[in-house]
């Protein structure tokens, strides 16, 4: 404000200097301090601000988004906030393990003012409070897990240290919505260690799937062994069912067929001149057996009597005489 009149009052002293505008120095003071006093006392606030007005050094209001009016030389704005949500980031730092070893940690938060009043007197700056309390916090969280639970217990450490901030946060008229760690990075030696480590599992496991594949392969040729000797018992089963069901039909068809041959037979030795054939026909196949005897070199035991063929009909047609004696009762 002061170096607003300063100018002011330098350009009336130079008109009040010039011969043609000497007569005007008043009317330009006056309205040099008029437009002073405008621009001074109007403040035009942006949306999600707040900026804090103090009058004669102490608190006197904060100005909303849109236009205010202040009291030249007796109010100022002091401070200037911006409500948004803000990103943090917060500079690695190495903590200690559980288990004594030194862990490199990064990590970013987001804040945001809620009391504009207290973010310009609570703390001198709220924001290096902040940074340093996270990474007071992130230390103390860390020293309480064991390096490989510090990889599984991520959101449980960005709780811990969102709820820390915020209880101290209130005083300072911030809130921490939330804390993400971005890397854990453990000395050279320790991740060489952890490369080997997760080497051999993926080996161990690689070999367990190996050995249940091989296991399981078993199992299929076995059961499909298993499977086919059942089958193939069971096919040579049936097979000799059928095999044996043919062969007794075979045997009845043929003891009916000689059944009927010879019923077929009888009745015709019954009949007239019946047995007149059937002396012809067995003296015919006597005469035809002998003829065969001539043509092959087989060594056969002929009865003594073998040249007698009348003897040999004779004897077969007693035999048919009886049987036809034995028919006729029967039919009786």
């Amino acid at each position: 404000m002061f170096w607003k009149l300063a100018i002011v009052v330098g350009l009336a002293v130079v008109a009040a200097l010039v011969p043609a505008l000497s007569q005007y120095w008043i009317w330009i003071l006056v309205f040099g301090v008029i437009v002073a006093f405008v621009i001074e006392g109007v403040r035009i606030v942006p949306q999600q601000s707040a900026w804090v007005v103090e009058r004669l050094g102490r608190f006197h209001a904060i100005l909303q988004p849109g236009l205010n009016l202040i009291i030249p030389f007796l109010d100022r704005v002091a401070y200037v906030h911006l409500l948004k949500e803000v990103p943090l980031d917060v500079p690695e730092q190495v903590c200690i393990t559980k288990d004594n070893t030194q862990l490199g940690v990064d990590g970013i938060l987001y804040y945001q003012v809620t009391d504009p009043r207290l973010a310009s007197y609570g703390s001198s700056n709220y924001v290096s409070a902040i940074t340093q309390l996270a990474q007071t916090t992130l230390r103390s969280e860390i020293g309480k897990m064991e390096l490989d639970k510090t990889f599984e217990s991520r959101d449980e450490i960005n709780r811990q240290i969102v709820q820390a901030l915020d209880e101290a946060g209130r005083n300072w008229g911030i809130k921490v919505l939330r804390y993400e760690i971005k890397s854990l990075t453990p000395p050279e030696t320790i991740l060489r260690s952890m490369q080997a480590q997760i080497t051999a599992e993926r080996e161990k496991r690689a070999l367990i799937a190996k050995s249940e594949g091989q296991r399981q392969e078993q199992i299929n040729l076995a059961d499909g062994e298993k499977q086919a000797a059942v089958l193939r018992s069971e096919g040579e089963k049936q097979a000799a069912i059928n095999k044996a069901q043919g062969d007794a039909t075979a045997i009845r068809v043929i003891a009916e067929a000689t059944a009927a041959g010879v019923r077929a037979v009888a009745e015709s030795i019954a009949d007239k001149g019946g047995l007149d054939a059937a002396n012809l026909k067995i003296a015919q196949q006597y005469v035809d057996a002998f003829a065969g005897l001539a043509k092959t070199s087989n060594t056969l035991i002929l009865p003594a009597n073998a040249s007698d063929v009348a003897g040999m009909v004779a004897t077969a047609m007693s035999v048919l005489d009886k049987a036809r004696q034995n028919q006729g009762p029967a039919r009786a």
